[in-house]
């Protein structure tokens, strides 16, 4: 059994989003956000598809307008992921998305006077769906802004804590709460120091964290760091890139800490002078031919005797390099010899043959030539 790498994770409380559930003893949720225009109901339907397909649990979609909260209704007709509106400032938006959206994420502060956010909280209640509160630093209240003189965790805290005062004066606690910043300290901070005075469900991110590679490398720290010390119940990635990637980026984190599995997980040497054949090729070419599988199976691709045997032993499928024909290791064993020249057709048939033999109850035959 692999040690668990993260200490033993709060328990908040459950909410539902749609039907998955966030919090509580539930497994941490993936998000994702469309970025097509929500009025264009085509192509963010195209788009709610593919994350679902990539793996996302939850997909968020903006309603900027009321045309859009036309389109947001004929969208979520015609998907089967839970969908939230993202709605702020216009309380009408939130009312008009109410009875189809599975989640309404909102700021109670800038909806406006009392009662504009009273409707807004009693058609959630109406509705059975939560709210997501989120708190973001690019847009903290101007007299937080006067009161610390820049963004920092403290006024993140104090701006969640206001939004949920005026949810608990109207008797609302089916809410989940977001803190986010550019800068993975504060963002980290804020998370840490809320946790200790809720036990509401927490969305985390890293908030515009950038491009693919450098906000997975933000994203992936300072999630990481904060599931790793037990907080957090669902995650959204905020990258600049296609929505999908957010979704992949997300797994691997979970993925990475133990947490969820889902899919092909490839573990690889780097590749040095000591390689048999071409490392990165092969694992590259492999990733992409196996990405439609969900199940969950370990592929352990190692170009030389050195880490070779060590791992391919712990891993569903396995492969040592050496010179010409490569041993491939089944269930932890020795199994057969595969010829250099053609390894990407003969791993992706090994996996697939794995999994289809898990389906069927079959055993593995070891036969080493």
């Amino acid at each position: 059994m692999m040690d668990r790498v993260v200490k033993e994770r709060k328990l908040t409380k459950q909410i539902k989003v749609g039907n998955v559930p966030v919090g509580g003893c539930s497994p941490i949720s993936i998000q994702s956000m469309t970025n097509t225009n929500t009025e264009d109901v085509k192509s963010t339907i195209k788009q709610v598809n593919l994350i679902q397909d990539a793996g996302a649990d939850i997909v968020r979609i903006s309603v900027p307008t009321m045309d859009a909260a036309g389109a947001f209704k004929k969208i979520k007709s015609k998907v089967k992921l839970p969908v939230v509106a993202d709605i702020h400032f216009d309380y009408k938006i939130a009312l008009a998305v109410a009875d189809s959206a599975d989640c309404l994420r909102i700021n109670p502060g800038n909806i406006g006077k009392a009662e504009k956010i009273r409707e807004v909280i009693n058609a959630a209640k109406s509705n059975d769906i939560p709210i997501r509160v989120g708190v973001n630093a690019g847009s903290l209240e101007k007299h937080l802004q006067k009161k610390y003189g820049e963004p920092n965790s403290d006024a993140l805290v104090e701006s969640a804590m206001k939004q949920i005062d005026i949810l608990e004066k109207n008797n609302f606690d089916n809410f989940k709460l977001s803190l986010k910043a550019s800068n993975i300290d504060m963002t980290v901070e804020s998370y840490r120091k809320i946790s200790k005075k809720i036990d509401q469900p927490l969305h985390l991110g890293i908030t515009e964290s950038g491009t693919f590679r450098a906000g997975s490398v933000k994203s992936s720290i300072g999630i990481g760091m904060l599931l790793s010390e037990g907080i957090g119940d669902t995650i959204r990635i905020s990258l600049a890139s296609d929505p999908v990637d957010e979704v992949k980026v997300g797994w691997d984190i979970l993925k990475s800490l133990n947490l969820r599995s889902r899919g092909v997980k490839i573990v690889a040497c780097p590749s040095c002078s000591r390689q048999n054949f071409d490392v990165i090729k092969v694992v590259n070419e492999l990733e992409t031919r196996l990405e439609d599988i969900s199940e969950d199976i370990e592929v352990a691709i190692i170009g030389c005797y050195v880490n070779g045997p060590g791992e391919s032993k712990v891993a569903d499928i396995g492969l040592t390099g050496a010179a010409n024909k490569s041993l491939l290791y089944v269930s932890g064993s020795p199994n057969k010899k595969l010829d250099n020249l053609d390894l990407v057709n003969q791993l992706e048939n090994e996996v697939r043959n794995k999994l289809a033999e898990r389906a069927t109850g079959a055993s593995d035959i070891i036969a080493v030539g």
